[in-house]
């Protein structure tokens, strides 16, 4: 009795054990491509002076690696689909180690950028699948809220953390380590994936849409080149109006084929489904909001407060540690109220922690609250976040899972796109008006990103009611 009784136990703890190594897996590339965005940032002069890229291109290291993680991330979350989540996860992972390794090894910017280009790439692969065997190992309710509440907390805290670490490691080591780290975690992933995580794809494997995804992938680059021009060059550049124009010929493009080829790479039926369509766009002003938010305190701090580089940076530790406290509360808050409930309290919140910023002063008094309210409103981000995920996720069969998480992971790579230039757009007109110019275009565009937080959580809360379910 007591051995024929213990053995269904057995199976049980070994799954057990074998998920949690499969999203330990899972969270740590993850969070090494979400640091990707950021390392680079602080490190940018020494490696132009290094490779020998001058100060006008050196946009390039960053751009280029936007470029193609956006543009390309939907079509390979549908190829993902078609041809196995795991696999195109561990080309995605090989990719990106010979990549790092190259721009490590770099001593032209030929080669820098064409590693940066190959990094883009490789977390245009990564992402969308890492999510989707995420999501399609854990069924929908508390375990999958959890899963994507802890992967939504490592990835935030690695936007915001990853100048923090490429500064650590560019003055105690060199910028190279930025790149060489990522061989490692690849390399680690590499070895240990093909063992835990199993394979996932769509029962019915059609032919790609190439027309599809050739009219998509235009489109999203451009909006995003076009994006991060209006950055340098200002929102009144041809160039950028130029880009802007190309995404939206290139979208209606790809809406026309897509009603008309017989396997379209993006289902109508999917985009019209509510809580796709809200989930996605709340998903886009949750990243455009807190990343970009950065932007304007990090001046405040530099410019006006005159605190150091590497103090200001380490001064958003508390963001990040409020980013990982809100996605491990944001699954009981979901399994309480609904994902819907849940992005509209987020962004509530996130309003009220971002709206006083707009009012900085010039003394010392103001870093306390600041960091306070930056704390709050980092708890409050990851929760819409999170929210978001699991809304955009819920109801998809498991064939569609690699295309819906595409979605997801693009709604947040045009929100950080998008959301930084925006606001240098705000405050570069504050600062040209003169004296005392600089703070007022930092109150003005911290003002704008507490009122998009405010509009979001209206919609969420008057468009998610119209979802049939509360999630």
């Amino acid at each position: 009795m007591t051995t024929t009784s213990s053995r269904p136990a057995a199976p049980r703890a070994a799954s057990t054990a074998h998920e949690r190594i499969a999203l330990l897996i899972l969270l740590t590339a993850g969070f090494t491509l979400a640091v990707d965005f950021s390392i680079l940032t602080v490190a940018l002069p020494r490696i132009g002076r290094d490779v020998g890229i001058p100060t006008a291109n050196l946009q390039w290291i960053a751009t280029s690696y936007a470029l193609c993680a956006a543009g390309f991330t939907l079509l390979f979350g549908r190829v993902a689909d078609l041809v196995g989540r795991k696999r195109m996860f561990l080309i995605g992972m090989a990719l990106l180690g010979a990549a790092s390794l190259g721009g490590g090894l770099a001593g032209e910017p030929i080669l820098l950028l064409t590693a940066r280009v190959a990094q883009g790439l490789a977390t245009a692969m990564v992402t969308p699948a890492a999510l989707s065997l995420l999501t399609t190992a854990f069924p929908e309710g508390p375990a999958r809220d959890r899963a994507l509440g802890l992967n939504g907390a490592l990835m935030a805290a690695g936007f915001t953390t990853g100048a923090v670490v490429g500064g650590v490691l560019t003055d105690s080591l060199s910028w190279r380590w930025a790149f060489f780290l990522n061989v490692a975690v690849a390399a680690v992933v590499l070895c240990l994936a093909p063992a835990v995580l199993r394979e996932s794809r769509a029962a019915h494997r059609p032919r790609l849409d190439l027309p599809g995804a050739l009219t998509v992938t235009l489109g999203l680059v451009a909006i995003v080149y076009g994006a991060t021009s209006a950055g340098r060059y200002g929102w009144a550049s041809p160039l950028v109006w130029a880009c802007f124009t190309v995404a939206v010929l290139a979208l209606l493009a790809f809406w026309l084929v897509e009603r008309r080829v017989p396997n379209p790479l993006v289902s109508m039926a999917l985009l019209r489904m509510p809580n796709v369509a809200w989930g996605n766009a709340a998903g886009v002003v949750a990243f455009a909001t807190e990343t970009a938010l950065v932007f304007p305190l990090t001046l405040y701090l530099q410019e006006v407060r005159g605190i150091p580089p590497l103090l200001a940076g380490l001064s958003f530790g508390v963001l990040g540690v409020g980013t990982v406290l809100g996605g491990l509360l944001a699954p009981r808050l979901i399994g309480r109220a609904g994902a819907r409930r849940a992005v509209a309290l987020g962004f509530a919140v996130q309003a009220v922690a971002t709206a006083p910023l707009a009012l900085v002063g010039a003394d010392s008094a103001w870093i306390v609250p600041l960091l306070a309210l930056t704390f709050l409103g980092g708890v409050a981000n990851l929760v819409a976040i999170v929210g978001y995920v699991v809304a955009s996720t819920t109801g998809i069969p498991d064939g569609q899972q690699g295309l819906a998480t595409g979605l997801v992971t693009l709604s947040q790579q045009i929100g950080i796109a998008l959301g930084t230039p925006v606001l240098a757009a705000i405050v570069a007109s504050g600062a040209a008006s003169g004296a005392h110019g600089l703070l007022a275009g930092i109150r003005a565009a911290v003002l704008v990103d507490a009122l998009a937080c405010a509009v979001a959580a209206i919609i969420a809360g008057i468009l998610g009611a119209r979802t049939r379910s509360g999630r």
